[in-house]
């Protein structure tokens, strides 16, 4: 890979690297490190872009849910940084194409491999932070994540945790989950489970285990209450 080449990347990052090896550092994968120090190069720069993804993040939700407790605010966070959404950066900014791997890595999918763009992704987020502190990193935050804040914080959403933040902002207190029927075979049970809120109508879930009648109860509310559409 090529200055050059590896200029096309910092127009879609738009900015310029004033220490061109950070980038190159970011770009390697740990399967060209041979016996050198360009894995711990990566990981390092890794570990670094994570936390100061976190910090972008949660200074971001900070502002944009001004009424959200701690509870509401973690899980949104975690849907922001996790590995899943890294990569989906990664492939936003075009990283696939400039990371560089072993020829094995390269035959082996390696460019699409999530869990490699993620890592790259974030050991670019720590690339950036050396070369031009927070305002270099947070470019490429703003280019990516700020415009689809709202819609990727969305995929933390597991109906209990929804209900129980819903509750949480109506002041209902926490929702009740009774076991009002269980049958079937030990390998296989079934479940039966009424969700109640303070105020409402109970909702009954069912599940091969607890956790999945819960979820289904709280889903059944949400959808009866207009919190939640069908599909979701």
């Amino acid at each position: 890979m090529t200055d050059r080449e590896f200029a096309a990347l910092e127009d879609r990052l738009g900015l310029r690297f004033k220490d061109q090896t950070l980038l190159k550092r970011a770009m390697t994968h740990s399967s060209l490190s041979g016996g050198n120090n360009s894995i711990r190069d990566l990981e390092r720069l890794e570990f670094l872009g994570d936390r100061v993804l976190g910090l972008l993040t949660a200074e971001a939700l900070w502002r944009l849910y001004p009424g959200y407790e701690e509870g509401e605010l973690a899980p949104r966070l975690n849907a922001l940084v996790r590995k899943g959404t890294c990569a989906e950066a990664a492939l936003f900014f075009n990283i696939d194409q400039y990371m560089l791997l072993s020829e094995w890595e390269e035959q082996s999918g390696g460019r699409k491999k999530q869990a490699i763009l993620g890592d790259v992704m974030e050991a670019l987020l720590g690339a950036l932070y050396i070369d031009g502190g927070f305002e270099a990193a947070r470019t490429a935050y703003d280019l990516f994540w700020t415009p689809n804040l709202k819609d990727l914080s969305k995929l933390h959403r597991d109906a209990k945790t929804t209900l129980q933040e819903w509750t949480q902002r109506k002041k209902l207190g926490t929702p009740k989950y009774i076991v009002t029927e269980s049958d079937g075979p030990a390998h296989e049970p079934d479940f039966k489970i009424e969700v109640r809120v303070k105020g409402f109508k109970s909702v009954i879930g069912e599940g091969h285990s607890k956790r999945e009648a819960q979820k289904s109860a709280a889903k059944g509310f949400l959808i009866r209450e207009g919190i939640w559409t069908e599909g979701e």
